[in-house]
């Protein structure tokens, strides 16, 4: 996203204004942009060259199987494209922050369809077309030859001008659609690919299970819910708030929440006993400045709760001997 600002003008300075990412962070391989930090960036980059038709196409057209890492390599080294686009959806966090991608097959015909309802609207047809446009390019890295898509849909308006379009996709896209779709032959899925290599193929998908592992232990949604419930003492937000700031509906987040084998109500109620006990332990605040800074109405509302985590009330958990510890870097 910076190359393709500066290479229009914008400095990297201004296209990660507001985000507190600097252009050094942004090349380190080893740091994190949250899907917030990205959509702030697209916005800085729309709200100077929005009019520019297809530029989410073009933002696509750069997504190369190299950018992947492991995700793109397992594809890369799969023995056929079924066996590809299995693995790419079954990691697909790794490549795709924003919708939700499916796979379908009917008819002799396989479609890959992009769901986009859950993205911010103002940035939603740029994502959407970076994200298309993006597998039809992993596609031709693929097989030498590409996969012809014979159907290309966008739920957006048309823009004024196609041209990058039919370049990418070698047909004229139909937009105001009911759905986003990239469909194509089925007869593809069955071809072996060039580079398969059941070695390589396992070796980078073991390295996909380890990176979601990971992601997900350190920053799944659990956690970035875990961080949105601790940002501003007593202001704790409900559920359709969390949702929203995580660039989801409440029942996306519910989903979400319980295939990582937890739950909205689980979590508040996780980080309210950590903060209760690092609050009591290390401050002097009262019960019921406590309480208010875990978003009670009303100490005695607190008090139940910490009984039922404790088995005994606030004053009597602090009052006993030996309590400290270290801080919890994160909840507080």
């Amino acid at each position: 996203m910076t190359q393709l600002a500066a290479e229009r003008g914008m400095s990297a300075a201004a296209c990660l204004e507001g985000t507190g990412l600097t252009p050094e962070a942004v090349i380190d391989p080893n740091a994190e942009v949250t899907a917030r930090q990205e959509v702030a960036v697209v916005r800085n980059v729309l709200a100077r060259f929005g009019n520019e038709p297809g530029l989410g196409v073009e933002a696509g057209s750069r997504y190369h199987v190299s950018l992947y890492g492991p995700w793109g390599l397992a594809l890369l080294s799969s023995r056929t494209l079924r066996d590809s686009v299995d693995v790419a959806l079954r990691y697909v966090g790794l490549a795709f922050a924003f919708g939700q991608l499916s796979f379908e097959e009917s008819d002799g015909e396989a479609r890959l369809v992009l769901d986009d309802h859950e993205i911010p609207g103002d940035v939603r047809p740029f994502l959407t077309e970076r994200v298309m446009t993006g597998i039809q390019t992993l596609g031709r890295e693929l097989f030498a030859t590409g996969v012809p898509v014979h159907r290309v849909s966008f739920r957006h308006a048309a823009p004024a001008d196609t041209s990058r379009y039919r370049a990418v996709f070698g047909i004229e896209p139909t937009f105001g659609a009911p759905a986003n779709v990239a469909a194509f032959d089925s007869v593809y899925l069955e071809l072996p690919l060039p580079q398969a290599n059941e070695w390589a193929r396992s070796t980078h998908e073991q390295l996909c299970r380890d990176l979601l592992a990971r992601r997900q232990a350190r920053t799944g949604v659990a956690g970035a819910v875990r961080d949105l419930l601790v940002r501003k003492p007593g202001e704790v937000p409900d559920q359709t708030a969390v949702a929203g700031e995580l660039f989801m509906s409440p029942r996306t987040l519910s989903r979400r929440l319980n295939e990582e084998g937890t739950s909205f109500r689980a979590l508040l109620d996780e980080v309210r006993q950590m903060l209760s006990e690092e609050l009591l332990d290390h401050t002097d605040m009262t019960t019921e400045q406590v309480a208010a800074r875990l978003g009670y109405a009303e100490a005695a509302s607190f008090i139940r709760a910490f009984r039922r985590w404790k088995g005994c009330p606030p004053q009597e958990y602090r009052g006993r001997a030996g309590r400290g510890g270290a801080l919890i870097p994160e909840l507080v």
